[in-house]
């Protein structure tokens, strides 16, 4: 069916339900386009041996609350296209209820953008702590969190707003992670995972400042 395909185009990337993590992960147009974020959201899982197995499509569709994939495609404001349901954004297809249909693709549109990928792991291997990334498109913030443990969300604010002192921007990252939610679980509790939510946030924004000025 040709769903294990990444179709890059001047305008953006079509990546097939069923590319698997390892493809994603080492497609070179990807990595250069994300700057190296979507191989940083990858490289944890597991181990070379599932990424080669597990697909994308099956790390969107099951919407995971641990899904390190599904945090950093929020950020980059993917879309997905469905058989029956057509082109809908990621967004508004986690809170869709699951009715049978059938993912085809996962739409990310290119243009001029930076994005980093951040996440917080007890172990290696093991599920994350919390997941963030952050992508800078159009002098707007798209900021996803994940792993709170529920699934990720995403809050969107102008770039004027993060892009202060590192005092004041620090204030800014904490009043805007104080938006998200967050819960207690086996890995860590919702104080911790509040305040390190803070910490990967300011490292995603870091990241994308060095990057802007080697542009």
């Amino acid at each position: 069916l040709g769903l294990d395909k990444i179709e890059e185009t001047e305008d953006g990337f079509e990546i097939g339900s069923m590319v698997s993590l390892r493809k994603l992960e080492t497609h070179r147009g990807f990595q250069a386009w994300t700057r190296g974020a979507g191989a940083d959201s990858l490289r944890h899982i597991v181990g070379t041996q599932f990424r080669n197995c597990a697909t994308a499509g099956g790390s969107i569709y099951g919407r995971f609350g641990f899904s390190d994939v599904l945090t950093l495609f929020l950020a980059l404001d993917a879309q997905v296209k469905l058989f029956k349901g057509g082109v809908l954004s990621l967004r508004d297809f986690l809170d869709r209820k699951e009715d049978g249909d059938i993912l085809i693709s996962i739409l990310v549109k290119k243009g001029q953008a930076f994005a980093a990928y951040e996440s917080m792991r007890n172990e290696a291997v093991d599920f994350p702590v919390l997941t963030a990334a952050v992508c800078l498109r159009d002098g707007r913030f798209t900021i996803a969190v994940g792993a709170r443990p529920g699934k990720a969300r995403v809050v969107s604010v102008p770039a004027a707003e993060l892009s202060g002192e590192k005092i004041e921007r620090a204030e800014a990252v904490k009043a805007l992670t104080e938006k998200f939610t967050y819960g207690t679980n086996m890995r860590a509790s919702a104080e911790y995972r509040k305040y390190l939510a803070g910490v990967l946030v300011s490292r995603c924004l870091d990241r994308i400042e060095a990057d802007r000025k080697e542009a």
